[in-house]
């Protein structure tokens, strides 16, 4: 009604109008105005096809983070989904590159301490002499630099998962230490003469061939069948397809 102006245009789009044609009204206006609207409606009713399209390939090749669709990845994912509805330790096992962290954050995030943290640890990335303390904390005074507490990850982790990638490169001292985490489940923290009970599930992941290094001696085998209680192998990527 009447003649319009920018407010007027501007508060019927904020209504909901799709478009505003001032008076007085042109033919040709008009007109492009309805073959916008018509495109508009057109593509929207061409997304939805496609969210649905999308939504079933996901349905039917996706887990969490990771799409494959050959037989070897959907196994994966339907052992890998299986195991998210437990708390028990699971190790993945396959080459770099292969998404194994990918596995283990949505292993996490379907289970039912997705609500909880999830902390990954590169075993192989952390200095030996720093891994434990990083690991379980230390108290004040534990060592020099030390001039205050610090929880470790295990603890940042309660109530959650603690993701430990190339679980292998895990030095011997310290997988006596994990040993007694898996088994008791409670930390030490350097420094510290009393123990703390953790409520954290534990998936550990690994490139190399930890048989190997139980015949070499490198790895515990008490540790090995206390991390191989559900094992997932991830198939190289070019068997994903």
């Amino acid at each position: 009604s009447a003649y319009g102006s920018i407010d007027t245009a501007i508060e019927a789009m904020k209504q909901g109008a799709y478009d505003y044609i001032s008076k007085p009204f042109k033919s040709d206006e008009v007109y492009l105005a309805l073959k916008k609207a018509e495109e508009r409606e057109r593509l929207k009713k061409e997304n939805v096809q496609l969210r649905k399209r999308i939504r079933k390939i996901e349905e039917n090749y996706k887990f969490g983070y990771m799409i494959g669709k050959s037989n070897a990845m959907q196994a994966v994912f339907r052992l890998a989904d299986k195991v998210a509805q437990y708390n028990t330790t699971v190790l993945i096992t396959g080459e770099s590159g292969t998404g194994k962290e990918l596995i283990a954050r949505s292993i996490h995030y379907k289970g039912e301490r997705s609500s909880k943290p999830l902390v990954p640890v590169n075993c192989g990335g952390i200095p030996e002499n720093l891994l434990e303390s990083e690991l379980f904390g230390y108290k004040k005074g534990a060592f020099t630099g030390a001039d205050k507490n610090k929880i470790g990850l295990f603890e940042e982790a309660e109530g959650g998962t603690i993701f430990l990638d190339e679980i292998g490169e895990l030095p011997p001292s310290l997988q006596v230490k994990l040993l007694r985490v898996l088994q008791e489940n409670e930390i030490r923290p350097v420094g510290d003469s009393k123990t703390k009970k953790v409520d954290v599930r534990v998936i550990a992941a690994t490139s190399k061939n930890l048989e190997d290094e139980l015949e070499s001696g490198t790895f515990r085998e008490d540790l090995y069948y206390r991390l191989n209680v559900l094992r997932i192998n991830v198939p190289p990527l070019k068997d994903w397809k």
